[in-house]
């Protein structure tokens, strides 16, 4: 289990890349880990940790999640 206690960038990456696994995005490519910053840890750790708590997601929760990673990534 990795230390995501510190709010670095490569613990933005690693918590990006958990998440497009867990959710099968199909659209992985798009949401490249490196678009988003250590500024919005604390947003992206939240949705981190929704996606990991459930075994399983409805096709709206993934939906929405993805949205809301979405409004995350850097511009």
């Amino acid at each position: 289990m990795k230390d995501l206690s510190q709010k670095t960038q490569e613990n933005v990456e690693y918590m990006i890349e958990e998440i497009k696994t867990k959710l099968r995005m199909a659209t992985g490519a798009a949401m490249l880990a490196s678009a988003f910053n250590v500024d919005q840890y604390d947003d992206i750790f939240d949705v981190y940790d929704i996606v990991m708590s459930k075994e399983r997601l409805s096709i709206s929760e993934v939906e929405a999640l993805a949205m809301e990673l979405g409004k995350l990534r850097s511009k």
